[in-house]
């Protein structure tokens, strides 16, 4: 690999918000992708249930627009809902050409299924394996385009702003010139240069002990934003999927709530059905509502897991529907969903907050767009109505692309990128110590700053936190890079930035619920920003 990688556009991350943008801009110029594994490892390849959206003459965009606006409780910015669900048809139009196989019925029509909080059936998806189905096409067009060369095991390390260039920068200020890349497999660190750097990293979840979300889930592109100042906002919102196995000592599987949607029931370890009593809407409440009810429901009965029930229901169409869930259960568990209820618990799922953008992706430093999981659009407020999350990425990745392809880049004709200080000692004594410190980290954030919080936990979490940052800050300037290193060095930032967000909002408000504060106040009715 050459000293300095350049290309017009550099696109970290490759699920649907990165490849979107690519391939949107590839005929504008030359993109480089560059992926923290294998192409398809990302939090859309996970996603089960689908991509809402209003597609059938019954439904409409203001239905949609109240459903989200219900479910954020408050926060979510108006423009942004208005924006996203208005455009999503076209967007969805865009990735039925590219080759996404949605599931439809006999007549030919999409076969739209219904989930939490939303009004309508409006959920396009393919069988169980919607993200799975949206990766393979949009990778497929990838690989078919001869401007867009994708770098596989390979994680940006820190983004490059005029504090690392070298030259005459009188002109320039808060500017990203792209990002320190680390080669997994030869461990180097190579400048990647471009004229518009795009941050499409996903989620952080794995910064607790239970998450939905693949082992690439650290955050990297909040992280790394954070630390060039850039503008980062509501990351307090995390929300916990009702519904993951319960399989102790395996990764969490993800139990979509399309079960729910098709018909399924809660119920305890008693055999009863609970959610009735929290919440009017019962199984289909949004997923905050969901979530902390059987938080509660365990806690009162002392039980590791609830159950979600769907022997009352066909089995053979339970199996043709979700056929990848039936699949794993059955595999891994020697469990029959049609004959046998599914243990369950919440698990840390997707993050509402982010790299703060305008509708455009434009974050607060020039040159620099976050799309995708890794951005704060103000769409979910302080709940994310499901479904929303893959439209969201295609429509504002689309909206990226058209403000870059208008934009009139600027000259930095003299800039000049310093090599990574490759200096640095492996003392895996000491990092075999240090390493432990990512399962702390976890274990915290798992018990102080989950579904239910008060404020006495969470500064007991930022008293620990704090402790493992300044080791890990330590270790971090003598030794030599890994991508382990990056990593964790990650989840402690994110750790960090979702607990002082936490300490700031004395209120209970969708994901965000403490015992201290338990309603809303209307002076909490805006976004933390750090």
């Amino acid at each position: 690999m050459s000293a300095i990688v350049k290309s017009d556009y550099l696109v970290i991350g490759s699920g649907i918000a990165g490849l979107t943008f690519a391939l949107k801009v590839a005929e504008h110029g030359t993109v480089n992708i560059i992926t923290k594994k294998a192409a398809d490892i990302s939090n859309t390849s996970r996603a089960q249930g689908g991509i809402a959206s209003v597609t059938k003459p019954s439904d409409n965009v203001e239905k949609h627009i109240q459903d989200t606006l219900i479910a954020g409780a408050g926060l979510c910015h108006r423009d942004a809902v208005e924006m996203v669900l208005s455009e999503g048809p076209q967007r969805i139009k865009d990735l039925v050409e590219w080759g996404v196989h949605f599931t439809k019925t006999r007549s030919g029509e999409f076969d739209l299924a219904r989930e939490g909080g939303h009004s309508e059936n409006r959920i396009l998806h393919a069988a169980d394996m919607t993200g799975a189905e949206i990766q393979r096409a949009l990778l497929e067009q990838m690989r078919q385009h001869p401007n867009i060369k994708l770098f596989e095991n390979h994680m940006a390390v820190d983004l490059i702003t005029e504090h690392h260039v070298l030259g005459n920068l009188q002109s320039a200020f808060n500017i990203c010139f792209g990002a320190y890349v680390l080669c997994r497999e030869d461990n180097c660190v190579t400048p990647f240069q471009a004229n518009y750097t795009i941050i499409a990293t996903g989620g952080a979840s794995k910064v607790f002990l239970h998450a939905t979300n693949p082992d690439v889930a650290t955050g990297d592109g909040v992280a790394m934003a954070y630390r060039a100042g850039v503008r980062i906002a509501n990351m307090e919102f995390v929300q916990f999927h009702p519904t993951a196995l319960y399989n102790p000592g395996k990764p969490s599987f993800l139990i979509s709530e399309a079960l729910r949607g098709h018909g399924g029931r809660l119920i305890n370890g008693k055999g009863e059905r609970f959610m009735p009593e929290y919440d009017e809407r019962a199984e289909l409440a949004p997923r905050d509502i969901v979530a902390r009810a059987i938080d509660a429901e365990m806690k009162k009965n002392r039980e590791d897991c609830v159950f979600l029930d769907m022997t009352h229901l066909d089995g053979k169409e339970l199996k043709k529907r979700f056929p990848n869930i039936f699949k794993h259960c059955k595999e891994e568990m020697h469990l029959d969903i049609t004959k046998k209820p599914i243990p369950v618990v919440p698990a840390a799922h997707y993050f509402c907050g982010g790299i703060m953008t305008s509708l455009s992706g434009q974050t607060s430093m020039q040159n620099l767009f976050a799309v995708g999981e890794a951005a704060h659009t103000g769409l979910h407020g302080a709940n994310r109505l499901a479904s929303n999350s893959l439209l969201e990425a295609v429509v504002y990745s689309h909206n990226t692309a058209m403000k870059v392809m208008r934009k009139r880049s600027r000259n930095f004709g003299s800039v000049i990128i310093p090599p990574w200080d490759e200096t640095g000692i492996v003392d895996e004594q000491e990092w075999v110590l240090i390493k432990h410190n990512q399962k702390e980290i976890q274990n915290i954030m798992w018990d102080y700053v989950g579904i239910v919080r008060s404020e006495k936990q969470l500064n007991r979490a930022r008293r620990r936190l704090n402790l493992i940052y300044q080791e890990l800050e330590t270790y971090y300037k003598k030794a030599k890079i890994s991508a382990e290193l990056v990593e964790l060095r990650n989840l402690s930032a994110i750790a960090f930035l979702i607990v002082t967000s936490a300490l700031r909002r004395h209120e209970s408000r969708g994901l965000h619920y403490m015992t201290d504060y338990p309603d809303k106040n209307d002076k909490y009715l805006k976004d933390t920003i750090l």
